[in-house]
């Protein structure tokens, strides 16, 4: 397991390297794949679905007002102009939904999202009834003006927060998962590279630094060449870092984080972080030196051989003869062996 995540590590940053300079070829706003994969991103089953708009069952008090989908979005139309927002949105939602085949519902669609958005300032709201339009009305609308409206929903959702009656609270996870959103809707759109990197600094404020890390590489892999690219580099490298101190005694994540850091100086051809990624580097070397010592350690006990002790020491310093701890380490090998003979005797 070990060797295979190492492995996707260096496959990852190198391919950053080698692909540095060239242009970034991504699938354009309107491209979708069913082999397009997010790592790090919500599954999809664990998101509630948008259902298709369809007439409630008191259709009659909340249905439309008017005989036709065109009259039905000149009234919506009226109501918006007099302000009477509410009345508006009501409107709106009842033409799609009564008559979602018209030419009028996808006009009607995005003047509701635009609604919530520009006049009721609410933005989850809004970006749900833009994302309705994407689905349903892909091939029906400005499909690319509507993701971008979708990208500055989502950033005014992270601004503004979610507000419940007067007060305010964090909604990282709907931000999130917007954000999530935006880069499924249009891996290729300029705004991408920045939705996605926005997803992992969120996933890091959930304190979910596994799939953050995820985001990272994902990005670095889809988007190389991109100033975004080189900050999720140093932003991968810092969160490997928080979870590698919370985790010292991990052998494993410590040298994965040794051999990640080592290609990221690499990769930093700027060299914006190289001061930074060298101390990094330096103490998860330390750790892993500090883990050998003490598992070296672990033999020289009454417990133990003498010759076991000698045997774990002489394994410590060839694998670490510029540690901070081989003079300590020699020291007590000679003390170990000059006493071996007088033992033996």
């Amino acid at each position: 397991m070990t060797i295979k995540w190492t492995t996707f590590c260096v496959a990852s940053i190198m391919a950053s390297i080698a692909l540095a300079a060239e242009p970034v070829m991504t699938p354009g706003p309107g491209s979708r794949y069913a082999t397009d994969a997010y790592p790090g991103f919500d599954k999809e089953e664990n998101i509630i679905a948008q259902s298709k708009k369809e007439p409630g069952f008191f259709s009659w008090w909340s249905g439309p007002k008017r005989d036709n989908p065109a009259d039905q979005l000149a009234w919506a139309r009226e109501c918006a102009a007099d302000e009477a927002w509410r009345k508006a949105r009501n409107a709106y939602d009842a033409l799609v939904a009564e008559w979602p085949t018209s030419p009028e519902a996808p006009l009607a669609q995005e003047e509701l999202a635009d609604l919530y958005r520009e006049k009721m300032r609410d933005y989850q709201q809004a970006f749900e009834e833009y994302k309705y339009l994407a689905d349903f009305y892909s091939s029906q609308c400005d499909y690319d003006a509507v993701v971008k409206k979708m990208y500055d929903t989502a950033q005014a959702m992270r601004v503004a927060g979610k507000k419940i009656v007067f007060f305010r609270f964090d909604n990282t996870t709907d931000v999130r998962r917007a954000f999530e959103s935006v880069v499924v809707h249009a891996p290729g759109a300029e705004f991408a590279p920045e939705a996605m990197l926005t997803v992992a600094r969120l996933r890091v404020d959930e304190d979910e630094y596994e799939q953050a890390i995820e985001v990272y590489e994902n990005l670095r892999s889809l988007y190389p060449g991109t100033k975004q690219s080189r900050d999720a580099l140093y932003e991968e490298a810092k969160t490997r870092m928080t979870l590698l101190r919370a985790h010292e005694y991990n052998r494993s994540r410590c040298l994965d984080t040794v051999a990640f850091l080592k290609l990221a100086l690499l990769a930093d051809s700027l060299g914006e972080h190289r001061d930074e990624f060298t101390a990094w580097r330096d103490e998860a070397v330390a750790l892993v030196e500090k883990e050998a010592y003490l598992a070296a350690k672990f033999y020289d006990s009454k417990t133990r051989t003498r010759s076991s002790a000698i045997s774990a020491y002489e394994r410590f310093l060839r694998e670490y003869p510029a540690s901070s701890m081989s003079d300590t380490v020699r020291a007590r090998l000679a003390e170990l062996k000059e006493a071996a003979p007088a033992q033996a005797k």
